[in-house]
């Protein structure tokens, strides 16, 4: 096994020159695992959602994201109801010291905090909480729902 680190943005040499191969490899795993049809766009699967009581995304998603939340709790790490609850999600999860920037040589989303929001047959079967930086991306928590755990959406999300 040979792992390599190739720059994608801007693209190297090497990102031009395996592009194709790394881009059917992603589609077969879209297909297989997602089973996704061959020419399905993948966009609307995982989406970026500001942690902003103002976000639309984020204010309709939110009732479903919590529900996930409590489940995955009470599933992989035994909580009890009460140690789950809405009140327990905002503040473990959605509460942020990070203030929304939107910088002009920044990415396109901004910096601050985000619920990285993966779906698959329009629910949310997991979320990556994650903060963007100026130099780095911090993922702060993942949880997933525990009837998908086969797919591996932790390894999933640290790799993507």
């Amino acid at each position: 096994l040979k792992v390599r680190v190739v720059r994608s943005s801007p693209p190297s040499s090497q990102f031009k020159a395996t592009f194709q191969e790394s881009y059917q490899v992603y589609k077969r795993y879209q297909m297989v695992i997602h089973k996704d049809p061959p020419d399905k766009p993948t966009i609307n699967q995982v989406r970026l959602v500001p942690v902003s009581f103002e976000d639309p995304q984020f204010k309709s998603s939110f009732n479903q994201s919590a529900t996930l939340f409590a489940k995955y709790q009470m599933s992989v790490h035994k909580d009890t109801p009460s140690d789950c609850g809405e009140n327990e999600f905002t503040r473990f999860l959605c509460d942020s010291p990070l203030e929304a920037e939107h910088s002009p040589n920044g990415p396109e989303c901004g910096y601050g905090s985000f619920h990285q929001q993966y779906w698959l047959d329009g629910k949310i079967i997991a979320v990556g909480v994650i903060d963007i930086l100026p130099y780095c991306v911090s993922s702060v928590y993942l949880y997933y729902d525990p009837d998908f755990s086969f797919l591996s959406l932790g390894v999933y999300s640290a790799l993507r």
